[in-house]
């Protein structure tokens, strides 16, 4: 059984870093990250950003990464780019593939931009 890690850039997508109160009311830095404008993806489950990797070919230093990861649009989106457009596409981070690894799970809070946050 194999596992893969995945380091992710999320200042690679449209966002702004703000202090939020918290709930011992100290600040906390927090990344928002708006969801239509990144073309993020709203379920019943949460909120996604569909990701794709793409195999490192040549490698010019002695990185584990195998992967480089890019955000993966929806068709229509993607053929609406230029070229330009779709070279400049930001890469979003690397995925390394292990052997013996397993995935934990995600919670998602929710929650109103005048709430303190939760921790």
């Amino acid at each position: 059984m194999s596992g893969i890690s995945s380091k992710i850039n999320l200042a690679g997508l449209k966002h702004s870093v703000r202090d939020i109160k918290g709930k011992t009311g100290e600040m906390v830095s927090c990344i928002v990250i708006p969801i239509e404008i990144n073309n993020l993806f709203k379920g019943e489950k949460g909120v996604y950003l569909d990701l794709q990797g793409f195999d490192i070919k040549n490698k010019v230093n002695d990185s584990k990464d195998t992967h480089l990861v890019k955000q993966s649009l929806p068709k229509e989106k993607y053929e609406s780019l230029t070229e330009e457009e779709k070279k400049a596409l930001p890469i979003l981070g690397s995925h390394i593939l292990w052997s013996g690894g397993q995935m934990g799970d995600t919670v998602i809070i929710e929650q109103n931009e005048d709430d303190d946050l939760p921790f």
